[in-house]
């Protein structure tokens, strides 16, 4: 890294602990292998508490005592483990990994043209093998292809050859290195065969595992998802500045980092908060919807909590300030997201597994084949071509083929039935789980309130109080203007401060907005009828009054997707940080037995490590910033759309539209997929199986092992067709979830 960074401006002081931390940028992490490197690496250095490094978005987490270690110290170690560091910016990382995929895609395109041109070639020399073809014209052919194959390979080859080079300073070894061994050692071979006018050279071989390759690991890469800032995304929810109240009276409006505990704020109606603290002065309602999952506003005044990121809806609030630009809420739910990622980021997918014990297979497998053809008198030029040959034809194209094309077909499956895949691993942790937990707001119910009695007011009524609600901001006027068939607004419309809006139409006045606002105390409680559930809006025109009732409804097909699941036997929960009397008659209405409401974000997690110690696998699906970290700690998670931008970063994927039926889809179509990973990986055994002996006693030529290498990764590829039908098959039979008390987790706000 530049030199010119200071580092020191980037770590985070932990005086409680004694610590500081640091978030560096990994470049050059390829494989889950280099968890284990980069940690043990780091992790070993005199000093250093913790070094965590989260697959997903390059990130190493390092944690050490006072003054023990500098961070250039840090720095210098990743470098001789052959890793590059920056400090962690989200930006600057996107860039990062927008750089290498371009690089791969340039490497593929070079060696795919390389290939084109040298089978060309080597057509000629094959047919002309079996009829006239002079040494001479051969010999030129042979040198042809070598000036297109040798500076193609080298360019091509770099992704390969780096990895495999920084694996052997760190005494590792990993798929790289085979794949290169065999790469240098073919088209060494050939370069030395061609200089001898042999018959045969493998320019073509060599090039042709190159384009394979780089299409697996290109494959590869599109399925990971980018990284995103869920740090950057929880200030612009908190707000980048704030009003402050100085002790003179007078009205600043300054950056959070800026404001201090103790301070006075100034929050007026429509703005979203931007710190923790205590009202002051001031009554307003409160919709803390997308922080807490609470779906009725509530009405708070002097001495109430407030949190950042909830919306204060119709009242001025002077509140004084308990938690400013850190130790928030907000801040909290991201220290619990991070964590809960770096823990999930460990999964090692299939290939990754499988990797480990082919890598020292295929070496044994060469080594054994040329020492022993030597042994046997055959001279070392043979030995070196049959060594040559195991190497290609056992070269891991199938391998580093099986997983990432059967994701690339499940992920265009997935996209048709709805579903936008962001985790590359996603699919097989999916496949995995028998627990399906949902949140309530937004989830299991639409996100925005609905009418829910429409059949009982006055269709003329209800059409002039959604144009009225056009003119406000209310949360629950924008849910009724959503019903407005005239989408043009009422003039002169006035708004009465924590009331409501009113305005005079043809010298009738018309009010929308609170009961007591509209003189229609006693009709709002008849409607209610003790439905705490819901909440109420009024509307007067004249002498004529009406009160709509708002409610989040289920999703159309909420009922018949948990009665699917619980045929399939997937044990079903619901955990909620809505209030007990919104919760109780959704999972009445579902026939969910197992349900919590009033959750905090750690109540949620405390729940899910319940469930994990008792061998469970979640699927977590949730919408809000409160599911953000339960959505990272579950072992597979899905979110809407319409989701918060924090809990849509926190997801494997994202449904589009109203129903759940993506919920369906993206566990049967995981299930199918990872046995079709499963099967392709079989596939590269048997053929591997069968290969090697071929080529092992020396029936196999490196032209012809190319030939075949080429054809298993073809067969693996259209075997990867198969992952866009989903299946539902029966899953074993589970107890009901049992969800533990998780209320000695509460966060302590």
């Amino acid at each position: 890294m530049s030199p010119t960074i200071d580092l020191s401006s980037f770590i985070r002081r932990d005086d409680k602990a004694g610590l500081n931390r640091l978030d560096l940028a990994i470049e050059g992490i390829d494989c889950a292998a280099c968890i284990g490197d980069i940690e043990r690496g780091v992790g070993g250095m005199q000093g250093v508490i913790e070094a965590r490094l989260n697959y997903t978005n390059r990130r190493l987490g390092v944690a050490w005592h006072h003054d023990d270690v500098s961070p250039s110290a840090l720095v210098e170690k990743l470098r001789q483990l052959g890793y590059r560091a920056h400090p962690f910016e989200a930006s600057r990382q996107e860039q990062i990994e927008t750089a290498e995929m371009r690089f791969l895609i340039r490497c593929l395109a070079v060696a795919g043209f390389a290939a084109m041109n040298i089978m060309l070639l080597s057509v000629s020399v094959w047919s002309g093998n079996v009829s006239d073809i002079t040494s001479e014209t051969r010999d030129m052919f042979h040198w042809l292809s070598g000036l297109i194959a040798l500076p193609a390979a080298a360019y091509a080859g770099q992704p390969f050859f780096r990895n495999a080079w920084r694996a052997l300073r760190n005494r590792a070894m990993t798929m790289d290195v085979p794949i290169s061994l065999g790469i240098l050692l073919a088209l060494g071979m050939s370069l030395y065969e061609t200089v001898h006018s042999a018959e045969h050279a493998y320019f073509d071989s060599a090039v042709m595992l190159l384009f394979f390759l780089l299409l697996g690991r290109v494959l590869d890469q599109v399925m990971r998802k980018k990284t995103r800032s869920v740090a950057d995304q929880l200030m612009a929810l908190k707000g980048e500045t704030a009003v402050l109240l100085d002790p003179t009276g007078e009205v600043r409006q300054v950056p959070v980092r800026a404001v201090q505990i103790g301070d006075l704020v100034l929050v007026r109606p429509g703005e979203r908060i931007a710190v923790d603290g205590v009202i002051e002065k001031g009554q307003s309602s409160i919709d803390a919807s997308l922080v807490t999952g609470e779906t009725l506003q509530t009405q708070i005044g002097a001495g109430a909590l407030v949190y950042a990121g909830t919306l204060n809806v119709d009242g001025t609030l002077q509140v004084r300030v308990t938690a400013a630009h850190e130790g928030t809420l907000l801040d909290e739910v991201n220290r619990l997201v991070a964590q809960a990622a770096d823990a999930r980021s460990r999964f090692l997918r299939l290939a990754d597994r499988a990797a480990r014990i082919y890598s020292p297979v295929v070496h044994l497998a060469a080594f054994s084949t040329c020492i022993g053809w030597l042994l046997i008198g055959a001279s070392l030029h043979d030995s070196i071509i049959t060594a040559i040959a195991v190497l290609i034809i056992t070269c891991p194209c199938a391998l580093a083929l099986a997983v990432p094309a059967t994701q690339v077909v499940a992920s265009g499956a997935l996209f048709k039935a709805g579903l936008l895949l962001q985790a590359p691993d996603g699919i097989e942790r999916a496949a995995q789980c028998d627990t399906v937990v949902f949140d309530k707001t937004g989830t299991l119910t639409l996100p925005e309130p609905r009418i829910a009695n429409r059949d009982e007011v006055d269709p003329a009524l209800l059409a002039l109080a959604a144009r009225l609600a056009l003119s406000s901001r209310h949360p629950l006027a924008m849910a009724l203007a959503s019903e407005a068939t005239q989408r043009v607004p009422f003039d002169n419309v006035e708004e009465v401060t924590g009331e409501g809006i009113r305005t005079l139409v043809d010298g009738v006045s018309f009010r929308l907005g609170s009961p007591a606002f509209c003189g229609a105390e006693s009709l709002a409680m008849a409607a209610l009828g003790g439905q705490s559930d819901a909440s109420v809006i009024a509307f007067r025109k004249g002498d004529e009054i009406a009160v709509f009732l708002l409610r989040q409804a289920l999703r159309p097909d909420a009922v018949s997707l948990v009665a699917k699941l619980r045929a399939q036997n997937y044990a079903l929960a619901i955990l909620s940080g809505d209030h007990q009397a919104a919760v109780a008659p959704i999972a009445k209405t579902l026939g969910i037995t197992e349900w919590k409401s009033g959750l905090q974000p750690a109540d949620k997690i405390a729940a899910l490590d319940a469930l994990k110690r008792q061998g469970r696998r979640v699927f977590m699906v949730g919408d809000g910033l409160n599911d953000a970290p339960a959505l990272a700690a579950a072992h597979a998670s899905l979110s809407p759309v319409s989701a918060a931008h924090v809990a849509q970063a926190s997801a494997d994927a994202l449904f589009i539209g109203d129903a759940l039926a993506p919920v369906a889809a993206m566990l049967g179509l995981s299930r199918k997929a990872v046995r079709v990973m499963k099967d392709n990986l079989w596939i590269a055994v048997v053929y591997n199986l069968i290969a090697v002996p071929l080529a092992v006693f020396g029936h196999v030529t490196p032209l012809i092992a190319a030939a075949a290498m080429s054809g298993s990764s073809i067969l693996v590829t259209l075997s990867a067709l198969r992952a866009s039908r989903p299946t539902m098959a029966a899953l074993p039979s589970h107890p009901p979830a049992t969800l533990a008390p998780c209320e000695e987790a509460r966060l302590a706000l």
